[in-house]
């Protein structure tokens, strides 16, 4: 297995290059900037200058990997076409090249809530919407995928343990990043996460329950 990690230095998709490399996974970080890349990521990623905006970046970023995480998202900003062209245009265009060189399992990190379309949230360039449309594009390429909708993220790990449970079913709570990045890593070893979108948040009421328990109990 080698994995291709998009939006590698965001704040999420540097926990996943961490998780990867933790299960000493090869990583290929998918960066835009090498320099800025260079400070944030461990030295065990292998940087790769590429842009999910620009598609004829990605055959080559993409390499020998096998597996493909993405984590990426738009920034806040005044420029409310940021969504659809970063949630939505740039996942498409790594779905395609993902397909093309015949990818076998796509791990896509999307958020609670997407299928609310009166949401907050949406007054910022319609970004759950974008988010979906992404999720419904994977859905129809034909890959292997696991779609994680997590909560509200948050910066520091905790303890409270994971809380899973299918599409549409969980619309609050919030859960660390990092634990995030283990559920998305964890995905691409466990068969029953196959072809299923799951929604995660952590909580200290919660009880504690292997990877492989909490996707087969997700239908």
């Amino acid at each position: 297995m080698k994995a291709l990690v998009a939006g590698a230095t965001g704040g999420t998709g540097r926990w996943i290059v961490q998780e990867l490399i933790t299960r000493d996974i090869p990583v290929r970080a998918l960066v835009r900037d090498i320099e800025q890349a260079r400070s944030i990521l461990p030295p065990e990623a292998e940087l790769v200058v590429g842009d999910v905006l620009q598609p004829e970046s990605l055959t080559a970023a993409l390499g020998d990997s096998t597996v493909v995480l993405c984590a990426t998202g738009a920034k806040p900003s005044f420029d409310l076409t940021g969504p659809y062209r970063v949630d939505f245009e740039g996942t498409k265009n790594l779905v395609n090249a993902a397909k093309a060189k015949e990818i076998e399992h796509l791990v896509l990190v999307s958020s609670l809530c997407v299928s609310q379309f009166f949401h907050p949230l949406n007054l910022f360039g319609l970004i759950l919407v974008w988010k979906k449309q992404a999720e419904e594009y994977i859905q129809r390429s034909g890959l292997t995928y696991t779609i994680v909708r997590p909560g509200g993220l948050k910066s520091e790990d905790n303890s409270n343990p994971i809380v899973m449970q299918g599409a549409d079913t969980l619309f609050d709570g919030s859960i660390p990043r990092q634990k995030v990045a283990q559920v998305a890593v964890a995905s691409l070893f466990e068969p029953a996460a196959h072809n299923k979108i799951v929604e995660i948040v952590s909580k200290p009421e919660a009880v504690s329950q292997s990877f492989a328990e909490l996707f087969a109990k997700v239908a």
